[in-house]
């Protein structure tokens, strides 16, 4: 990832936000991650509302991390309130699911997600995973309103 960018993850699964947590580090991927529950939460971090009033504690995220199937806000409905703002909309999102749905996958990008994984269920598959994503963000150009 680029250095030092913020990276928000909206999970609800304690395991899976573990498990992320755990790949980071086998990667060595040192970005501050915030972690939200639900797509309201993450509408509440983005917007410094509720809880995430200071932008301090809640840094605008260089890319966010995406699960779909959540309670409260799911990831589809929060997809697409972050892509109708014009202030949130060129930030990065990655989905990153246990959903194959092909409605899930098509849904998504047509609301404008960077890119689509599905979750390994084995450990090290999931590590070289994120590897890729890092990989991939590391290399990347940002538009000229994220520099």
């Amino acid at each position: 990832m680029r250095k030092n960018a913020t990276i928000l993850l909206v999970e609800d699964d304690k395991v899976d936000t573990m498990t992320v947590q755990r790949a980071f580090k086998k990667n060595r991927i040192m970005n501050p991650l915030y972690v939200t529950s639900n797509g309201k939460d993450a509408l509440a971090y983005l917007r410094h509302e509720r809880a995430y009033g200071d932008p301090e504690k809640s840094p605008r995220p260089g890319i966010i991390f995406l699960d779909l199937h959540m309670p409260e806000m799911n990831g589809i409905e929060f997809l697409k309130i972050v892509k109708a703002d014009n202030d949130l909309r060129r930030i990065p999102v990655v989905v990153l699911t246990t959903s194959g749905e092909e409605e899930d996958l098509v849904e998504s990008f047509n609301l404008g997600v960077a890119g689509y994984i599905i979750k390994p269920v084995e450990f090290n598959k999931f590590v070289e995973s994120v590897r890729l994503i890092d990989l991939y963000w590391s290399l990347s150009e940002l538009s000229p309103e994220e520099k």
